[in-house]
């Protein structure tokens, strides 16, 4: 059975349902990028598989959690799952992908220029990849899980060291989107006003972790509970590509090589 920290947003938990589309809409997004030999990095519980297998020759998922990639590999059997901890991608070859697509995951890499690198290497000439990752401007709190968290303008300038051409964009909401992300940030922000010595900022990510999750679960309930309706109404529809990083909830940053 699976355990969900609020990190990992569930499809079945209904409180998760906006955070969930979200992160679905970027394998939406991602579609007219997909083509030929494909790898995903981090694909946790599998959220975009049966949306771009299909437009893939082949399809390799890499997870660091071996017990997520035992039930996908029973789920997809013609989807090649590989339990790894990256950078490197030691068991990769030089220019052996056509396409590449890694959401939410490079903020939790603590080599972030190396994790880019390796995807450069990977990656072959003419070859596409795609990455999501937090927008920071929009952040409404620390994320303990998180490394670290960009703007447009830092994760760019990170990228363009080792790829020629860069591209963001964004992941931003319709009028129902950020109406959810307001009445999120007015409750996060009567939870934080008790933290008047900024400990969020101060003490250790790993003593933050446990106390952030049980917030961040208690926050999304009460959501849930006021206005279940629209929780429970948002589809990933309801979030759109942005022309720009700064616009967006999320940076939606393509590589090509």
């Amino acid at each position: 059975m699976a355990t969900y920290t609020t990190e990992i947003a569930s499809d079945t938990i209904p409180s998760d349902n906006p955070i969930h589309q979200r992160l679905l809409q970027a394998y939406y997004l991602a579609k007219p990028y997909v083509k030929g030999d494909l790898l995903e990095l981090g694909c946790g519980e599998g959220r975009g598989v049966e949306l771009l297998s299909p437009l893939a020759d082949s399809y390799l998922a890499l997870d660091k959690i071996q017990e997520v990639i035992d039930r996908l590999r029973q789920k997809y059997p013609d989807v090649s799952f590989e339990q790894a901890v990256f950078p490197p991608f030691s068991k990769l070859k030089d220019n052996s992908f056509d396409s590449i697509v890694s959401f939410q995951v490079i903020e939790h890499v603590k080599d972030d220029a190396g994790f880019l690198k390796e995807i450069h290497r990977v990656l072959k000439p003419g070859g596409v990849a795609v990455l999501t990752t937090p927008n920071i401007k929009m952040t409404l709190t620390r994320n303990p899980w998180h490394v670290r968290e960009y703007t447009a303008g830092e994760l760019t300038q990170l990228a363009s060291k080792y790829f020629s051409k860069v591209t963001m964009k964004g992941v931003g909401g319709n009028e129902k989107v950020m109406a959810y992300y307001e009445q999120n940030k007015k409750s996060v922000e009567k939870i934080t006003r008790f933290d008047i010595f900024n400990l969020q900022y101060r003490l250790p990510a790993s003593l933050l972790r446990i106390p952030y999750d049980i917030l961040n679960r208690v926050n999304r309930n009460k959501l849930n509970t006021a206005n279940s309706g629209l929780v429970a109404e948002i589809v990933h529809d309801d979030y759109v590509l942005t022309e720009t990083g700064e616009e967006g909830l999320d940076l939606f940053l393509i590589l090509e090589k």
